[in-house]
């Protein structure tokens, strides 16, 4: 991640009237400073290469891609009448801000491992910085909506999922929770962002295909790269077990979350109906509760109403 959009993601960091804005609505922005070191484990994920290196691919794709959501949200933000949903845009663009930052932060430490992640967030950039130039902001705003689907439902999972949890190192299983919480926390920010300011069903439902297409293209590329910096890519054995893993139909981790993807086509659909309240409330004790796993890591205890 080049330094100018480092610091324009950092910049985002709501003020302290913003972050109770956020708070207030329970879109609360939570400072941690996640620290990795080149000590952490490489293959983080169940110690497999394949599986690890899937994530580190997606983590690759947060600062930039976090940041394209925050400026297609804002570029609306003007707009917004309601002043609850503008207190959770508020909200939204403090946390999408944090993730930025503990990803890039993982993301460096990867790169110090040998993985060329800070080439494929120049990468993604481009592809990125083209489209701010190139499409109307609605159509940037309807691509960030149909992002959020697929981060709402791959968090669900992880939340509700125990064994998949367990098979993360300590370290990385951290952020990737607290990520999953947050982005449950937001989920339909953007979606009634759109719906106030756009409102098209035609739009949305149209981006989401070619987004699908580009996402998994984008993602499977950088995975790709990274397996082979590691020595890994013709490994087929190694590797077609884990992709079944992930994509052995209704068994695999993600091919299961099929039907909450198609959710996403009709005509009624909004994010609250994938009902995540009781699960939010749940995980917020677990990590930021007085004996939580992140409650001593958290900075700014008093700005996110943990005490």
């Amino acid at each position: 991640m080049n330094t100018a959009v480092s610091q324009t993601v950092i910049n985002t960091v709501p003020n302290k009237t913003k972050q109770a804005l956020g708070t207030s609505v329970n879109i609360p922005p939570r400072r941690l400073d996640f620290e990795f070191s080149t000590d952490s484990e490489r293959y983080y994920y169940d110690n497999n290469p394949y599986l690890s290196t899937f994530l580190t691919a997606l983590s690759s794709l947060f600062p930039e891609g976090e940041s394209f959501f925050v400026e297609s949200v804002r570029a609306y933000r003007e707009q917004i009448t309601d002043p609850i949903l503008k207190a959770q845009v508020s909200g939204f663009i403090g946390q999408e801000a944090m993730h930025s930052k503990e990803h890039q932060a993982f993301n460096d430490m990867a790169t110090r491992l040998g993985y060329p992640v800070d080439k494929l967030d120049k990468t993604l950039a481009k592809l990125l910085h083209f489209g701010q130039k190139a499409l109307p902001k609605s159509v940037q705003l309807s691509i960030t909506v149909s992002l959020e689907h697929y981060t709402a439902i791959i968090a669900e999972m992880l939340l509700r999922d125990p064994v998949v949890q367990q098979k993360f190192a300590a370290e990385a299983r951290q952020l990737w929770l607290w990520h999953a919480l947050e982005e449950n926390e937001h989920k339909t920010v953007a979606y009634d962002v759109y719906e106030q300011v756009v409102g098209s069903y035609a739009l949305r439902v149209g981006t989401m295909i070619p987004v699908t297409v580009i996402f998994f293209a984008v993602t499977f590329a950088f995975h790709a790269r990274l397996l082979a910096t590691d020595g890994q890519l013709f490994k087929f054995r190694q590797n077609w077990d884990a992709f079944k893993y992930c994509w052995n139909g209704k068994k695999g981790v993600f091919s299961r979350l099929l039907p909450q993807y198609l959710d996403f086509f009709k005509p009624s659909f909004h994010p609250k109906q994938h009902d995540t309240d009781a699960l939010l409330a749940q995980w917020k004790d677990i990590l930021f509760a007085k004996e939580g796993l992140l409650y001593d890591q958290l900075k700014n205890k008093a700005a996110v109403g943990v005490h």
